[in-house]
Formats: C-alpha cells, sequence, structure tokens
C-alpha cells in the first residue's frame, strides 16, 4: 500500500455523485495504521471463517474463503497477522504468491460482526500466509445473514469445473444465495475484500446485477471499481459448502434513484466445498 491517507480519488468521486462526502469523512479515521491488539485480537482468535482477496499466477484477481478452527486467524503482533489456512488443491487463489497485496474479510454470522484487513502477504508457503497489515476495522452490519457455522468432514479431492460462463447449477446457486462475497483492488492501495448481502439478478451466463444496498458511505468497493474495474465474486452454498468462484470486470450503474453493480463474468471456478455447514 502507498503511504496515501484518507480515501483515494475512487472512493471520492463516488461519495461526491452519492451525495455522502460529508458523512463518509467522519469515518475517514478509519483508514488509518492498524492496531490488531485488544478488541480485534480477541475477535480474530474466535473466527472460523477468513475471505481473502488476491491475484493468482496469472495477475487474475480471486476472492476465495478460507476455514479453520478458532485461532487459526492468528495475531502476532500490532500489524502481523499469521493465517494457518491456505487455498486448497483446485482452489482458484491454489499457489498463492507471496509479496502481493491481500485483502481480507473476518466474518461472525451468527453474531453479525466482520473486520476487514487488508496488507501485504510476505509468506506463504503450503501451510500457512503471513501478512503486514496496513489496515484494519470494522463494517455495518447490516444485511449480514445471521447463521451458525459448524466445522463439515473433510471432502475427499475436489471436482473442479472451469469456464468462461456460467452453467445452470451455478445460476441456480447464485439465485438462491443471500450472502456474496465481493473482492475489488486499487493499483497502489491494494486489494480488499468485503461481504454483501441480498439477492443477485443473474441476466445471462456471463453477466450478474445486484443493488447497492445502504452501508457506511464509505465505498471503499464502488470506489475501488472506479478506478480498476477488475472484480471477483464467490457464492457458497452453506447447506452443502458447494462454491462458486467468478473472475471478471465490475461496474457501477448509476440510477435516477441509487445505484447497482452490473459484472461480467469472464471466468468461472467451481469447487472445492468449503469445510463449514450451517448448523440445522
Amino acid at each position: 500500500m502507498d503511504d496515501e491517507k484518507g480515501f483515494h480519488p475512487g472512493e471520492l468521486a463516488v461519495q461526491r455523485r452519492a451525495g455522502v462526502v460529508h458523512d463518509a469523512a467522519r469515518l475517514v479515521g478509519m483508514l488509518d495504521a492498524a492496531d490488531l491488539r485488544g478488541g480485534a485480537a480477541r475477535f480474530l482468535a474466535e473466527r472460523t471463517f477468513l475471505a481473502i482477496t488476491a491475484r493468482d499466477r496469472t495477475d487474475r484477481l480471486w476472492i476465495t474463503p478460507l476455514a479453520g478452527p478458532p485461532g487459526f486467524v492468528d495475531v502476532r503482533g500490532p500489524a502481523d497477522l499469521l493465517v494457518h489456512a491456505v487455498p486448497p488443491p483446485g482452489d482458484p487463489l491454489e499457489g498463492l504468491a507471496a509479496g502481493q497485496q491481500i485483502g481480507m474479510l473476518a466474518l461472525d454470522p451468527a453474531r453479525r460482526r466482520r473486520l476487514r484487513i487488508n496488507g501485504r502477504l510476505t509468506s506463504a508457503d503450503d501451510r500457512e500466509l503471513a501478512v503486514q497489515v496496513d489496515q484494519a476495522y470494522g463494517n455495518c452490519p447490516r444485511f449480514i445473514h445471521p447463521r451458525d457455522l459448524e466445522p463439515a468432514p473433510a471432502a475427499g479431492p475436489a471436482t473442479v469445473r472451469r469456464g468462461a460462463a456460467l452453467a445452470p447449477a451455478d445460476v441456480d446457486l447464485i439465485r438462491r444465495a443471500d450472502t456474496f462475497l465481493l473482492g475489488t483492488s486499487h493499483p497502489t492501495r491494494g486489494a480488499d475484500a468485503s461481504h454483501r448481502g441480498g439477492r443477485v439478478a443473474v441476466e445471462d451466463e456471463r453477466t450478474l446485477w445486484w443493488p447497492d444496498l445502504p452501508g457506511n458511505n464509505m465505498f471503499n468497493s464502488l470506489g475501488n471499481i472506479a478506478v480498476d474495474p477488475a472484480a471477483a465474486l464467490v457464492f457458497v452454498d452453506f447447506a452443502t459448502g458447494a462454491t462458486v468462484h467468478l473472475s471478471g470486470v465490475a461496474e457501477v450503474d448509476w440510477q435516477d434513484e441509487g445505484r447497482g453493480v452490473r459484472f461480467t463474468v469472464e471466468a468461472v471456478v467451481v469447487g472445492p466445498s468449503l469445510p463449514l455447514r450451517e448448523a440445522s
């Protein structure tokens, strides 16, 4: 991440068009240097679910969920994090390369809490990821669908399907989902991972659209999209663990009232499954 402070020009442009510059300005202090001690460390120590946004070895942006027992997200210092999990075989971020910017989202859906973390992936091997954290801040709990997640038995070798368009089964999973995870990136500020609640409209096998629901008015994701359209989505069926990863480009769709996001699919990866299930 660069040394600039505050919101970047893309975020400011979206805030101006939405008419919320003054509302957002009250929150700019959240973007100061990270300090993972105290409440943030306790929150992370309890997590079993973490989403990460990064680029694969072809420079394509993806977002993927990781799971582990409490403590797998390990705070080692005020700005140092060790994640005792890596993307599994078949995942679009398998073999994640160190040295790049990474965005993370620690999510507690049962209590509707989330912590957004941005930084640099300083090392990565086949067991863990080390991150030097630049920013860490909480987000609005609105639109987090409350659910209790519990560990599921590890699945066998994943059957992975790759393509450039949605299959009928993918469309079905997406239309049933009440939640998805969104990855975006900025050329100098780095990668970002965020949560989106609500339903997504599937316009065709390569096009999705969703409304931008009211939030904290910071517009981190939409601000990134305004500068760099690369985006990534992942949908999870929490009853089965099935996942649909998408990578492509997004644009903000401004309307007379409100706005939405239109996403064009460029790459699809289906599988492997997430080893967490919604408790019955």
